[in-house]
């Protein structure tokens, strides 16, 4: 069985290894054993504090899979950003230069370093282990993390986001940032981007330009980029663009990755979540994943109400969920419940429907 909950103390290890295959320009989630311990720390610390509202927390969640026992991927959320270190992005916007003199009017695209998304909330970390990218794996790790926002509002602000991924080759070089950060820091992508892992951005704000930036300057190819994800990111975005994430035209200053947006009543999983009773009925099967790919009824993403002990499960029922709920002794095991303690529950996908049999 497949499940979200929180990381442990012990799997630094296994984190390294999943770190290890994201690649350049993952930020969040680098093979450096120091830098992970630390965000298993915070993110164990984060969890067991009892807030008010909203800090400098870190929640880190990982994807076990029970049956291998091992960890196949990972996903998280700030509490806030900014508010300890400087959060940089670009904002595109146009500038206008007009002569009535000479009948010209010309409208100048612009990228505006800005700092505006301090003091927000952010989704990050989400990376799936590549042989787990089915039986939507990928939903379920993207998406838990709305119904613990949905349980726990005060710890994270009324608008979220997420910064995309952006365009690099295999060798982990950005078209933008060859077209414009390199003029200013004389540094490769990867150096630039492990800087500012390590906590070192004071150097953004030293050496990237305060003046407007007219993107007509920048190569085509770095133009080309600017709001486009990695291709390994795709799904990722259009799962988030389900449930109600916009591009509000800010993008990464290194890379050209889109950051999108969205107000936490707004988003899908969250306004649709309902609580409901657990009954657990002991001649209920959990299905084998042979049988859930042969069978089509629609999946529900259903949590506990726990914070330091969440869990979260994918679940296929017959008919749409109600105040109860019958869970099989396996799944209502995962989830950490016992009869009659609460969950939250909501439908995987905006259209939960049966597909149309042909």
């Amino acid at each position: 069985m497949m499940v979200i909950r929180p990381i442990a103390k012990t799997e630094l290890e296994s984190l390294y290894q999943l770190a290890k295959k994201t690649g350049v320009g993952f930020t969040s989630l680098v093979p450096d054993k120091a830098i992970l311990q630390k965000k298993i720390d915070v993110s164990l610390e984060s969890f067991q504090k009892s807030i008010t509202a909203p800090g400098i927390e870190s929640y880190l969640f990982v994807l076990e899979d029970t049956d291998a026992k091992q960890i196949v991927g990972t996903c998280g959320v700030f509490g806030t950003v900014g508010l300890d270190e400087p959060f940089y992005s670009y904002h595109l916007g146009n500038i206008v230069h007009s002569s009535r003199e000479l009948k010209v009017h010309n409208i100048m695209p612009t990228l505006v370093l800005n700092n505006d998304y301090t003091g927000f909330s952010e989704l990050c970390s989400l990376f799936l282990d590549e042989p787990y990218r089915h039986s939507k794996n990928g939903q379920l790790l993207s998406k838990a993390r709305f119904l613990f926002l949905a349980q726990f509002p005060e710890r994270f602000t009324d608008k979220i986001f997420a910064e995309m991924r952006g365009v690099c080759d295999e060798n982990g070089r950005s078209p933008l940032w060859e077209s414009l950060g390199r003029h200013f820091f004389s540094l490769d992508f990867a150096k630039a981007d492990e800087l500012t892992v390590l906590g070192s951005k004071q150097f953004i704000a030293e050496l990237m330009p305060n003046n407007p930036v007219y993107t007509a300057l920048l190569n085509q190819e770095a133009r080309d980029v600017l709001g486009k994800v990695h291709q390994n990111t795709i799904p990722a975005k259009r799962l988030l663009e389900q449930e109600g994430f916009r591009y509000e035209n800010y993008v990464d200053i290194f890379d050209g990755g889109p950051t999108i947006e969205a107000r936490v009543q707004d988003i899908r999983a969250v306004r649709d979540s309902q609580l409901g009773k657990v009954i657990i009925d002991n001649d209920l099967q959990s299905l084998t994943a042979e049988q859930q790919q042969a069978d089509d009824s629609p999946y529900y993403l259903i949590a506990n109400t726990k914070r330091e002990e969440f869990r979260c499960i994918l679940i296929q029922r017959e008919r749409p969920l109600k105040q109860t709920l019958a869970l099989s002794l396996e799944e209502a095991k995962a989830l950490k419940v016992n009869m009659n303690d609460n969950i939250r529950m909501v439908a995987l996908s905006p259209k939960n429907k049966r597909p149309v049999k042909k």
